[in-house]
């Protein structure tokens, strides 16, 4: 009977400890989670800035379809230049190495990319994570990253791993994936800019 008096105490206070932390963690995200979100949106607002340096401004839109259905467009926004269009930039998600690798990627109106950023990965330390690094060259000699490979690449482009575009060493699945949504990202921003959004 005293054994299950102490279970039955212990568990009272398991309970006790398990609810107080709850609420403490509770709190914590609710005072954490609006800056989080205002970071999130800074580093955004930064990379489409990085990706579309002429641009003054970006409008969301919708109805971008992935002409790829192995890659999900997450958001797109028109780049504007003194309030005409001069392209289009998506955010985009596809499977890679160790799980989805999320980029953007601009498409100017002559159907040239104008630069690629990855935002968030999961892939292998000094591998596939090397498709993010800005210090991981392709062409050491011409200062080329892996992603800045893509800049000025027009839609029309093969976008070949170990073709027109350079692998990461070791690293061909997640190359393919920055790759294939790059690709998508020219013909689904194009689709969109030349009918105006309608089909």
């Amino acid at each position: 009977m005293k054994n299950i008096a102490g279970m039955v105490k212990l568990g009272c206070i398991l309970a006790v400890y398990a609810a107080v932390a709850c609420v403490m963690l509770a709190f914590v995200y609710a005072g954490t989670s609006k800056i989080i979100a205002s970071r999130v949106a800074a580093d955004q607002q930064a990379a489409l800035t990085e990706i579309f340096p002429d641009a003054d401004s970006f409008e969301p839109v919708q109805g971008v379809a992935s002409p790829d259905p192995s890659v999900s467009i997450i958001d797109a926004y028109l780049a504007k230049k003194n309030g005409t269009t001069a392209g289009m930039a998506l955010k985009l998600s596809r499977a890679s190495y160790a799980g989805p690798i999320v980029l953007l990627a601009g498409v100017s109106v002559d159907k040239r990319i104008t630069g690629v950023k990855i935002m968030e990965h999961s892939d292998t330390p000094g591998l596939g994570a090397n498709a993010a690094s800005p210090s991981y060259f392709v062409d050491r000699a011409n200062g080329v990253t892996f992603y800045g490979q893509f800049k000025e690449k027009n839609i029309s482009d093969p976008f070949t791993v170990k073709g027109d575009v350079i692998a990461i060493t070791a690293s061909t699945i997640t190359s393919r994936a920055v790759t294939a949504a790059v690709k998508a990202a020219g013909l689904a921003a194009t689709e969109w800019l030349s009918t105006g959004g309608s089909k």
